[in-house]
């Protein structure tokens, strides 16, 4: 009984998440990866697993990147634009910003877009949906390289650590 309860209670405690669809999915996603950020020493945001591999700011970078990318892709104009990020941050705050920026133009344009709507993706056809799927997995797939790179130097996941 006690291990039934070490699986289940954690479970639980995401559960209004995941049973919100592409909606929850996506606010579990962004709120790790937020968490981490929180987590994370701005002096530890240069370290890299190997050179030539993006650090763990570069991956944050990354992620905002992808963001307003793909919400592009779709053919979703979005307050914000990735071109105008730096190439560098100055600050844990200023990525911290971006980040949250281009997670709230993500969560704006998903209730309005045409999900079923033709689209053009990397030169192959797609639908919106198709798009959102994508920007979906990105976010997961980092998030989860995220917790290697703090499980790496020391950071401890803060919904692990309890």
């Amino acid at each position: 009984m006690k291990l039934a309860a070490f699986f289940l209670i954690p479970a639980m405690a995401y559960a209004q998440e995941f049973a919100q669809g592409w909606m929850g999915e996506y606010e579990h996603a962004s709120k790790q990866i937020h968490q981490l950020l929180e987590a994370t020493p701005e002096a530890k945001l240069s370290w890299r697993p190997a050179p030539g591999i993006r650090s763990t700011a570069e991956v944050y970078g990354h992620i905002i990147q992808g963001n307003y990318f793909l919400l592009r892709q779709a053919g979703i104009a979005s307050p914000g634009n990735s071109k105008d990020m730096p190439k560098s941050f100055s600050s844990k705050a200023e990525m911290a910003k971006w980040l949250k920026d281009s997670e709230d133009a993500v969560r704006a344009a998903y209730p309005k877009a045409d999900m079923k709507k033709a689209v053009k993706f990397l030169g192959k056809d797609t639908t919106v949906e198709g798009v959102f799927l994508r920007l979906l997995v990105h976010s997961h797939e980092h998030m989860g390289q995220l917790i290697a790179y703090a499980r790496s130097t020391g950071v401890v996941p803060p919904w692990s650590a309890k």
